[in-house]
């Protein structure tokens, strides 16, 4: 299976994203009862829904593969696949899905990056492309970040075949879907009507710097860092450094307990 493979929701405003998220929670916590039905009803009413799949990890995508993309059973067509971020943008702009499942942890910048990206996607009228994350990640940081960047969802790869067919139709249909408690975080960040808390420190790094301080507060050595990213160890050398200083810390330890704090590891 190739990394990159297919043939040829308007981001709404954060109050709106708060509140499908409300009626979503109420949702999540009597679905999965429902959702075999909800999937079997799709396949056998006819309904399809085309999707492209964004993971870096060949095995994890094959997996879903072969768990969702029976169309015939499941009324899911993957018509494309992507392993970083660039071929995520290439893949979704040429086969224009309904439906994206979304890692957010992904080479070249990660899930964020290929939601702006796609904004314009998310925003046509007629054909909008919508964002379903799916990810190991239940940080707080993440599952917010990307309902920021417009995803309608946030679902963890503990999910079932059957819940995460359930989960695709209902982004189709424009509804937002958290697995449990992922949808706290989110009607915690938008309980405001006021503008969300901003982390002023975390603000101050880059895009590849939170991921490099992501991998380094969970042990991970300076290779293991270069090999997931696709970088040098030089580099990864550099972002550390960067890191660091940017947060006036003294080394991997503090750092480490700075990232531990926030819940970001």
């Amino acid at each position: 299976m190739s990394d990159a493979s297919g043939p040829g929701g308007g981001t709404p405003e954060a109050g709106a994203d708060a509140g499908a998220a409300v009626s979503a929670t109420g949702a999540a916590a009597g679905a999965a009862g429902s959702a075999e039905a909800s999937a079997a009803a799709g396949a056998t009413s006819g309904r399809r829904v085309r999707v492209v799949l964004v993971d870096d990890h060949r095995m994890f995508r094959t997996g879903v593969q072969a768990e969702i993309g029976e169309t015939e059973r499941t009324g899911v067509e993957v018509v494309g696949e992507a392993a970083d971020v660039d071929q995520a943008v290439s893949v979704i702009t040429a086969t224009r899905p309904e439906v994206v499942l979304l890692d957010v942890h992904l080479p070249g910048g990660g899930g964020v990056e290929v939601l702006r990206r796609c904004a314009p996607l998310m925003s046509d009228a007629e054909q909008p492309v919508r964002f379903l994350a799916l990810s190991v990640s239940d940080a707080a940081e993440d599952v917010i970040g990307v309902i920021r960047g417009g995803a309608r969802g946030y679902v963890t790869k503990t999910i079932t075949g059957t819940d995460l067919v359930d989960s695709v139709f209902r982004v189709q249909d424009g509804d937002a879907v958290f697995s449990p408690r992922l949808a706290g975080f989110v009607l915690d960040a938008f309980a405001s009507t006021d503008a969300p808390p901003v982390d002023e420190d975390l603000d101050r790094l880059t895009q590849r710097e939170r991921e490099v301080l992501r991998l380094i507060a969970r042990g991970y050595a300076y290779k293991e860092i270069a090999k997931q990213l696709f970088i040098s160890v030089k580099t990864v050398e550099s972002h550390v450094s960067a890191v660091l200083r940017k947060l006036q810390l003294s080394n991997r330890h503090e750092l480490t307990r700075w990232a531990t704090a926030r819940r970001l590891v």
